[in-house]
């Protein structure tokens, strides 16, 4: 018996879908697709390891309810409030502080389309 894989993780965009790609471009130190350029109705983030793509499409309607589904990062090679002040660095925006006292927790954020996002505690604290 075989199973599906997911093929791509999409983003709705009411901007232009090559902004939105962009801003994780960044966050994820990966390119947009070599025919991706500003305007076009969606952009393509792949990831090199074969994992599912980022698509962004440009949709005529805005979000109107909290996120049913968001991505959870986990940073590598800094801390928590590294990454947090990273991604703010890029465009991202800080929705809901959930970091405890002994370490734990998260930080609920937001991208530039309030795509909402978790940064979560990495290995470094």
């Amino acid at each position: 018996m075989s199973f599906p894989t997911i093929h791509n993780i999409t983003f709705d965009c009411t901007g232009d879908p090559y902004d939105v790609g962009l801003f994780w471009s960044r966050v994820f130190g990966r390119p947009l697709a070599d025919d991706d350029k500003p305007g076009d109705p969606e952009a393509v983030l792949r990831d090199p390891d074969g994992g599912p793509t980022l698509l962004f499409v440009r949709v005529p309607e805005g979000r109107s309810v909290k996120n049913r589904l968001h991505l959870d990062l986990r940073p590598h090679g800094r801390t928590r409030d590294e990454e947090v002040e990273r991604v703010v660095s890029l465009g991202a925006r800080v929705v809901a502080d959930h970091r405890r006292p002994d370490g734990s927790g998260w930080v609920l954020m937001a991208d530039p389309e309030s795509n909402e996002f978790c940064v979560e505690r990495g290995e470094l604290g």
